[in-house]
């Protein structure tokens, strides 16, 4: 049984970890230095953790996977729509500027 609870506490620490980089990816509305490739492979080995944490039927490997993929997942979604905004932005301002010259 305490094997468990160090498969919590590891599960939770490593988890809690992504928390302050979705606070500062949302709060900045800046995603410019995430690295896309690297947040999409670590996404997809969190999944395979998931579905194995299901096969095993381990709550620790389970719960942490599942709440660590959609926080990766939540700075996934707003990596796109930041840097999409930050694209149409300067296009409009550069579109401004020149029509002013």
């Amino acid at each position: 049984m305490w094997i468990e609870g160090i498969g919590l506490a590891a599960a939770t620490m490593t988890t809690l970890a992504f928390v302050p980089q979705v606070i500062q990816v949302w709060s900045s509305r800046s995603a410019k230095d995430i690295s896309m490739p690297m947040y999409l492979m670590f996404s997809t080995g969190i999944a395979l953790w998931f579905v194995y944490g299901l096969f095993i039927e381990s709550f620790p490997v389970t719960a942490a996977n599942g709440i660590t993929f959609i926080l990766a997942m939540m700075v996934v979604v707003m990596k796109v729509r930041f840097d999409r905004e930050e694209k149409q932005q300067l296009a409009l301002e550069d579109s401004l500027s020149k029509g002013s010259d």
